[in-house]
């Protein structure tokens, strides 16, 4: 391959993944043309594209556009397929595996496709741990019901003292009601 053409590949990689940041990496491994289609199809639906790229090209790009790749790295090794275009890895990664393992679909990727990792923020993750991430609004629901935390507990600990003298009145009252009146006679 020429220098050039080279260098417009790289290019057309580069604008292709933008400002990505979070890939999940595949190996093919016999994949037929009925089976590369449906799961392209679907994975469309879901906005996540699919590249076939060469292990090399690949690596530069994602360096060049401030990723954590190594020159050693196992998951550009042999035939190399990138996932990206879901709003997190997390979300990608759960697309990906609900594709692949669906009860429709399992049967026909079995052994076809192979998951080898994932590139989370950039930095080069296990399927499991990409799996296991929160997405975007889990981070924000988690960061949000941490700082309403203390305001909460503080409010519950300002009510507590009210609500048990309430209660205690209400038992009070209750008990003063079933007590028979005594007759004289």
């Amino acid at each position: 391959m020429s220098k050039h053409v080279k260098n417009m590949q790289i290019a057309a990689l580069k604008h292709e993944f933008g400002a990505t940041r979070d890939f999940v990496v595949m190996s093919i491994n016999k994949l037929d043309n009925e089976a590369n289609g449906s799961l392209r199809t679907s994975l469309r639906k879901k906005n996540i594209k699919l590249r076939v790229v060469k292990n090399s090209l690949a690596r530069k790009v994602l360096v060049d556009l401030g990723l954590n790749v190594t020159r050693e790295s196992p998951l550009f090794a042999g035939m190399t397929i990138l996932a990206y275009g879901a709003s997190s890895v997390s979300e990608l990664s759960r697309e990906v595996e609900s594709e692949l393992k669906g009860t429709k679909t399992a049967a026909k990727y079995k052994n076809m496709l192979i998951v080898k990792g994932a590139l989370a923020d950039g930095q080069p993750v296990t399927f499991e741990q990409a799996l296991k991430m929160p997405t975007r609004l889990e981070a924000i629901g988690r960061v949000v019901s941490l700082a309403m935390a203390p305001a909460a507990r503080l409010v519950s600990q300002i009510k507590a003292p009210g609500a048990n003298l309430a209660s205690q009145i209400k038992s009070l009252s209750e008990k003063g009601e079933e007590t028979p009146a005594v007759e004289v006679g």
